[in-house]
This record gives structure tokens, C-alpha cells and sequence, in this order.
């Protein structure tokens, strides 16, 4: 069965004193794009999940982002600049001396400049929380193609009952039209007639004309093209692998055939069907761009 483009998943763990969450969306989208958000210590696992995604995924935009909270959960640690320290504490000394300022350069002074003790990244050095966040990610990752799956089962519901409020219009279009050539070749044959009156010079050769007019008035082959279509659609709505842009295809090319029924047939009846299956088919197009 088809699937959604739409999905979330989520996984929260603690692996020593480290807690993790992990959360998946996806949207909609053309093609695959994959969006990766992690922090900086844990940026080696990027290639990792993003092959994760690709393994259930085939369209839309997935964003997976990873959030970590704890002792090592940013991986960020306090680093001293002991040359910076100590031009600092030369320069102050010397500002002291030449304007013969009182009190101490201590401590709490030396602390005050932010560049002296900064917060600098530390990549994740332990590799069973490495292992750990890279299988939370995987299993967050499938939760989000489960729903999708989940849901693109309840889009084939309702495509395939669109999709049978299309077929039956187009049952009362073809029990409509064999009448419609012989229609259009009586009224023009009307139309001449009381042009002409009773002196018509060539009958035969007006028949053929009038046959050849009323010729493409017939919607056969386009009733046909548009069954062969349908029956692609149905089937492939049912296949498990992507099928979204296969769908979108066949939906343009029913819409063509339908739009051409309604030109060529020039029928009240045929014209008030093809008006309820274009309907129709504006929420099949609706729901397809959501296909995988």
C-alpha cells in the first residue's frame, strides 16, 4: 500500500546520566531532503542517521533533530588561556604602576575577562553513547515511517473512492455516447435543411459531409484512453514502493482525456458528468502530492 510523506517519531533514553531525545518530521516535498540537527559532540553520527532516513524514505523532507541534556550532554568544557592570563595580568600591572592606582589584581579580576576561561566543544569520546544515540535515531526513524505508512493507508482509502466516483461518470458518459454523434449528425442535418429547403442539390455527398462532422463529436477513443489510465492508477495505488510521481502522471493525463470528453462531445448531460469528475479529480490531486 501506498505511503504518506507526512510522519513523526520520537525516542527519548538515558545512557550514563546522559538523557537523549530524538524527534523526526516530515513534510511533504518533490524530492528527498534530508535535514540533520545535532550537537556539535555528537556530529559524527550525521552520515549514520542520515542513511537511516534514506533507507525508509524516498521523498519529502525529513527533519531530524537531537537534543542532549546532562554532564556530557553538550560535550563542552571549560578551557583556560593561561598565555592570554598573563599578558592580562602584565598589562594591569602596568596600567597600575603608570597611574599609581591602588588595590589587588586577584582572582575574581582575572575571572572577569571572557576570553580568558571559554566553553570549548569536545567531540564524544565514548563509544557506547555514540552507539546508543545512533540506535534511539534509528528506532525514532522508523516510528516516523510507520506513520507513514499509517497514514498513506488511509489516503488510499479515500483516493480509491474518489477514484470510483470518476469511474461511475465515466460509465454514464460512454452509456451516453453512441447517441451523441447521432445527435450532432441530425441537428446539423437540420440546420441545412432549413437553409437550403427542399432543394438540396448533392443529398449524398451531404451525408458524407455531415457524417464526417459528426465523427468528431465521438469520444470513444478518449473513453478508452481514460479507463487504461484509471485502471493504472488503481493498481498503482496498491504497490508498496513510491509511487507519488507515477500518480501525479497518470492524474494529469486522466485530466486531459476528461477536458477533451467535455470539448468534443458538446452534450448538456456529458458536460454536467465532466464537471462532477473534474471535481472529483481536484481532490484526487489534493491528496496525491502527499504520496510518497
Amino acid at each position: 500500500m501506498i505511503a504518506s510523506m507526512t510522519g513523526f517519531g520520537r525516542r527519548q533514553g538515558t545512557h550514563a546520566g546522559t538523557t537523549v531525545t530524538i524527534e523526526v518530521r516530515s513534510v511533504n516535498h518533490r524530492f528527498l531532503e534530508t535535514s540533520i540537527r545535532l550537537p556539535k559532540s555528537l556530529g559524527g553520527l550525521e552520515e549514520s542517521l542520515k542513511k537511516a532516513v534514506q533507507q525508509h524514505c524516498a521523498r519529502g523532507r525529513v527533519d531530524l533533530t537531537v537534543v542532549s541534556q546532562g554532564a556530557r550532554a553538550n560535550g563542552r568544557v571549560p578551557q583556560l588561556d593561561e598565555n592570554l592570563a598573563k599578558h592580562y595580568h602584565q598589562a594591569l600591572g602596568a596600567l597600575q604602576r603608570t597611574l599609581k592606582l591602588k588595590g589587588s589584581i586577584d582572582l575574581a579580576m582575572m575571572a572577569g575577562f571572557r576570553d580568558v576561561i571559554v566553553l570549548a566543544d569536545q567531540v564524544a569520546d565514548d563509544p557506547k553513547l555514540l552507539k546508543f544515540v545512533e540506535q534511539l535515531g534509528v528506532k525514532a526513524v522508523r516510528d516516523m515511517a510507520a506513520m507513514r505508512k499509517k497514514e498513506g493507508g488511509l489516503l488510499a482509502k479515500d483516493i480509491l473512492s474518489r477514484l470510483a466516483c470518476v469511474r461511475t461518470g465515466t460509465t454514464v458518459i460512454a452509456g451516453r455516447a453512441p447517441s451523441v454523434t447521432q445527435e450532432a449528425f441530425d441537428r446539423m442535418k437540420l440546420r441545412v435543411e432549413k437553409l437550403l429547403g427542399e432543394t438540396i442539390p448533392d443529398l449524398p455527398r451531404l451525408n458524407q459531409e455531415l457524417a464526417i462532422h459528426a465523427d468528431r463529436c465521438d469520444i470513444t477513443e478518449e473513453l478508452v484512453r481514460l479507463d487504461a489510465h484509471m485502471v493504472q492508477f488503481e493498481q498503482a495505488v496498491q504497490q508498496s514502493e513510491p509511487v507519488g510521481k507515477t500518480l501525479d502522471f497518470l492524474l494529469q493525463e486522466m485530466g486531459r482525456e476528461v477536458n477533451t470528453i467535455g470539448s468534443k462531445a458538446n452534450d448538456s448531460t456529458i458536460a454536467a458528468e465532466v464537471v462532477r469528475m473534474k471535481a472529483e479529480m481536484e481532490r484526487l490531486r489534493e491528496q496525491v502530492q502527499n504520496v510518497e
